[in-house]
């Protein structure tokens, strides 16, 4: 008897809590960004939301 391949669903992109996009920023932002990635052992997107939720909660509108 042939034992057949249990496939698991995947959630569908986007239904991970995290949304995709493409920003404008400056060669020498990317240059230090990725510096800071190698000092940290972070990838730059793990490094780009820790500074965009600290800028987000330290911010305050006038």
């Amino acid at each position: 008897m042939k034992q057949k391949l249990i496939i698991n669903k995947k959630a569908l992109k986007g239904e991970d809590g995290f949304k995709t996009f493409s920003i404008r920023i400056r060669e020498e932002t990317v240059a230090n960004l990725d510096k800071l990635a190698d000092e940290t052992n972070r990838s730059r997107n793990e490094l780009i939301n820790i500074l965009l939720d600290y800028g987000i909660e330290n911010s305050e509108v006038n």
